[in-house]
């Protein structure tokens, strides 16, 4: 087993708790796909085992009868929120669309879905790397259409420790125990900003985040570097605090203000090319529920229950992402988006250079 194939292995077991903790429905696409494409076998050399776990239904099917269906991937984190909105909201429905979301235990799956005709885009919170190791596998798959940037002021990632831990830095967590999200993008950005933190080159555990909360509850792990809305769990069960949040902007970009596009929605290529008038519906569609999280974010937090692990009166507490379309990036945006993707090539985790800006759908 190479080291690219190492580090993408996350075992069955695992995709399966995380799949049952933010279950919600019925069991949905199969992605067993054609083993004989050339792209998804490179993808799976890639990401072994990823599909293995089922996908799981969303809380709300759209149907209609006038559009082609579109299946839309979606991992359970705070930042898929616009497009829970437009789902529950009915806004994909009032464009004449047939649209679906499916439910995913990992970013991982969203792509292999996507890479085998099971899916015709992701949803925001889509890991933006594991994206591009879908383009890497097979160019021209996709484009995205929507970041959801981050940093200290528009909170998604962090890192957490248990409410009484002594930690006060990521210095202090030189030699503890750690855990983050399972895949790539999380483990490599876990492990170099524990070393520009100060902690040194440390060794970083791959947990469901679903368990997150609970294992540093149960002193298994020291600290996790995790995604809302897991700190918000914590915080407001009494059992976790916050170490530092904004840490992908602070330690990789150079700067706690500045857009760290960690997450994506895209639309395959292949749907764009076929159905132009139906992905400038979408789009429009999936921009209702972007302005509504952007301009009436209490109106919009309670769709967080059901799609993620946080439920009810809780939904008002979890701090909203940024967002951001392909045809609003700046060159300076464009900048730290590629600034992002080049660690991973320089990490060796990218075979190639993939550059940013002709990924961006801006029609």
């Amino acid at each position: 087993m190479n080291e690219i194939t190492r580090k993408f292995q996350l075992n069955d077991a695992e995709l399966n708790d995380t799949a049952d903790s933010s279950a919600s429905g019925r069991v949905g696409a199969d992605l067993s796909g054609a083993p004989g494409q050339p792209a998804r076998r490179r993808f799976i050399t890639a990401a072994a085992g990823m599909a293995a776990a089922g996908v799981l239904g969303a809380p709300a099917i759209v149907r209609a009868q006038s559009s082609p269906k579109m299946r839309i991937g979606f991992w359970p984190i705070a930042s898929g929120l616009p497009f829970y909105v437009a789902l529950e909201k009915g806004y994909f429905k009032e464009a004449g669309l047939d649209v679906e979301g499916l439910k995913f235990a990992s970013a991982q799956q969203v792509m292999e879905a996507m890479l085998a005709g099971r899916a015709e885009g992701s949803s925001n919170g889509t890991a933006s790397a594991v994206l591009a190791i879908g383009e890497i596998a097979q160019p021209g798959l996709f484009k995205i259409f929507c970041t959801n940037p981050t940093n200290a002021k528009y909170v998604l990632d962090e890192f957490l420790v248990a409410k009484d831990s002594p930690v006060k830095t990521l210095a202090d967590l030189k030699g503890k125990r750690v855990a983050s999200g399972p895949g790539i993008q999380n483990v490599t950005l876990a492990k170099v900003m524990l070393e520009r933190g100060g902690a040194g080159a440390m060794n970083v555990t791959e947990l469901p985040i679903g368990q997150h909360v609970a294992a540093l509850a149960a002193g298994q792990v020291d600290a996790v570097y995790t995604l809302e809305p897991t700190g918000t769990v914590g915080r407001l069960n009494g059992t976790t605090r916050t170490l530092e949040v904004g840490v992908v902007a602070k330690y990789i970009l150079g700067d706690p203000m500045a857009p760290w596009h960690g997450g994506a929605a895209s639309l395959t290529t292949a749907f764009i090319q076929k159905y132009p008038a139906e992905t400038k519906k979408f789009i429009a569609a999936y921009a209702r529920g972007v302005d509504m999280v952007r301009n009436r974010p209490n109106e919009a937090r309670p769709f967080l229950k059901g799609y993620t692990a946080i439920e009810g009166a809780l939904t008002a507490e979890v701090p909203m992402s940024d967002y951001m379309f392909g045809n609003q990036f700046k060159p300076s945006d464009v900048a730290h988006f590629q600034k992002f993707y080049d660690l991973f090539h320089e990490k060796g985790i990218f075979e190639k250079r993939v550059m940013v800006e002709p990924l961006l759908y801006k029609g």
